[in-house]
This record gives C-alpha cells, sequence and structure tokens, in this order.
C-alpha cells in the first residue's frame, strides 16, 4: 500500500466574502495572527508526512507562490540585524525537503475540476486535500487532523473524509453523508450529497474540508456533469467513487474554524492567539479584563 505523499491545495477561489479585503490579495493569505491561512493548512499536511504540496491557483494568487518561495535578501538582512527569532520563523515557513509545485486552474469550474487540474502531478497515488478555509485546530498532544487520517489510512487503505456533526439548519452549506458504525471514530459511508436541504439531507454529518483519496477518483472527475451551482463538485465525484470502493468517514478529534466566513475566522484569530507562545498570555488577561 502507497504512503500519502502528495497533498492537493485548491486556493483558485476568489474569497468575495471577505471584501475589500481580498481585492487585491487571496483570502489565503489573510493572517491569523502572525501566519497566513494557507500556511497552517500546509503545516498540517507536512505533519502528516507529505512531501509534494501541489497549490491548484488562478488570477491574483502570485502573494501564495512569493510566500512559499525563498527570500534571500530578506533572509540576509535579518540576519546582518541579529534577529535570529524571526529569521528561523522565516525559513521555518516550509522545510527544505518540500517541494511546491503551482498548476493554474484554466476556469473557475468548481472544486471537482480544481482537484482534477493536478492528476498529471499525483498519477496513481493516494492524495490528500486540504482546503485551506478550514482551519483545524487540535489539542496539545493530538495529532493534526490530517496526520490523524494518514494513520488510518495505513490501517485501511481506503479513501476517507473528515466529517463532523453540524446543526441541521446548516446543512445546505456542506456535503452530508449517510454512513454506518464501522470503528471507533471511523464509519463506512452510504452516500454523500452536495448542501442538501434540511429537510432532506440524509444526516447532519457534515464533510469538514479534508479528503484522503485514491486516484481512482480522477476517472470520475472526468466523466461527471456540472452539479450544484453549475460547477464540477467533487462531492459528486466522490459520490461515483463510492459505487465503486469502499469509502469511510473519519469523525476526527480538534475543532474546525470556518475562516471562510467572518464569524469563524474572527473565532479561529481568537483561539490562536489564545495560543501564541509570545502574545498568548497578555492577550488572554486582556479578554478577562473586556469580560
Amino acid at each position: 500500500m502507497k504512503t500519502v505523499r502528495k497533498a492537493v491545495f485548491p486556493v483558485a477561489g476568489l474569497g468575495t466574502r471577505f471584501l475589500p479585503a481580498t481585492k487585491a490579495q487571496p483570502k489565503e493569505m489573510l493572517p491569523v495572527v502572525d501566519k497566513p491561512l494557507i500556511q497552517y493548512a500546509v503545516e498540517e499536511a507536512v505533519a502528516a508526512g507529505v512531501t509534494e504540496l501541489v497549490f491548484i491557483t488562478g488570477r491574483n494568487k502570485r502573494a501564495i507562490e512569493d510566500h512559499f518561495d525563498a527570500a534571500h535578501e530578506l533572509e540576509a538582512q535579518l540576519e546582518a540585524d541579529g534577529k535570529t527569532q524571526l529569521l528561523e520563523a522565516l525559513r521555518g515557513t516550509i522545510p527544505r525537503n518540500i517541494h511546491c509545485i503551482f498548476i493554474r486552474q484554466p476556469a473557475p469550474l468548481g472544486l471537482g475540476h480544481a482537484v482534477l487540474c493536478a492528476r498529471p502531478v499525483i498519477g496513481d497515488e493516494p492524495f490528500a486535500i486540504l482546503l485551506a478555509d478550514d482551519l483545524m485546530d487540535v489539542d496539545q498532544g493530538v495529532p493534526p487532523v490530517m496526520a490523524q487520517m494518514t494513520q488510518r489510512y495505513a490501517q485501511e487503505g481506503v479513501s476517507m473524509l473528515a466529517v463532523q456533526e453540524v446543526p441541521r439548519a446548516e446543512t445546505r452549506q456542506y456535503g452530508i453523508v449517510s454512513s454506518e458504525p464501522y470503528r471507533p471514530h471511523l464509519e463506512r459511508m452510504r452516500a454523500i450529497v452536495e448542501k442538501p436541504a434540511p429537510e432532506s439531507a440524509p444526516s447532519t454529518l457534515a464533510v469538514a474540508g479534508r479528503y484522503l483519496l485514491t486516484p481512482r477518483v480522477f476517472e470520475h472527475l472526468a466523466r461527471i456533469e456540472k452539479g450544484a451551482g453549475g460547477e464540477i463538485q467533487l462531492t459528486d465525484g466522490i459520490a461515483a467513487l463510492l459505487q465503486e470502493e469502499p469509502v469511510l468517514a473519519h469523525r476526527f478529534d480538534g475543532r474546525r474554524y470556518d475562516c471562510g466566513s467572518k464569524l469563524g475566522y474572527l473565532q479561529a484569530t481568537v483561539a490562536m492567539a489564545l495560543k501564541h507562545p509570545e502574545v498568548g498570555e497578555e492577550f488572554g488577561a486582556y479578554l478577562r479584563g473586556r469580560q
């Protein structure tokens, strides 16, 4: 069974919910304390053993590529100024053994199409997909969410999706799965549907922005028609995959912050600030003083 070495980051979206902040910068580069959203997702993938990062980009996304590139002049200036802590943080943006690949999505045809754009690089290997809008936080000592999934994949050898319960009124915001118990934290998926109305949703178990898929999904993404919103939906590709091979739903340990919404972004900022080694204690005291 092949190990998971590659991860796809679909980052071509326009981020219209954060205009005007995203008029001239990618939404994935919005900072949560002192790191952009995309870096949290990349660090999670690297902690899971991924060594090749595939970014599916679009117009006005050059800042992402620049962020993960070397900055020799800045490094030299920090070294000359003796700012070793900042220099280490800068160099730690991405480990030296990690390779970044950038692929342009030619048209905004949906998440499924973005993933399909990665097919030439992924080949016949299992791969991860991480949506940077979903910032995953775990308690100290708990493996990051994608590491939880790669560990499970090593045992099960089949595709899996991270899932969590959501209020029924919110099912129209997610891919929703129906499933049956299998092992602790794992369920066998029976069906998946994209953004169903609450009255027709098969459950309240929602996909949470982390996927680990076998390459067979590409065959289905290449064949399916446009679905919800007139886009090629990853959900529809997974639904077709389910007809051929098992797919598991993984109830992850941790908390998901929906940073595609203003409220979720603010919640994530507060949570990460309270954990920050430099400002966490002082920021916590400030919040307590405001109550």
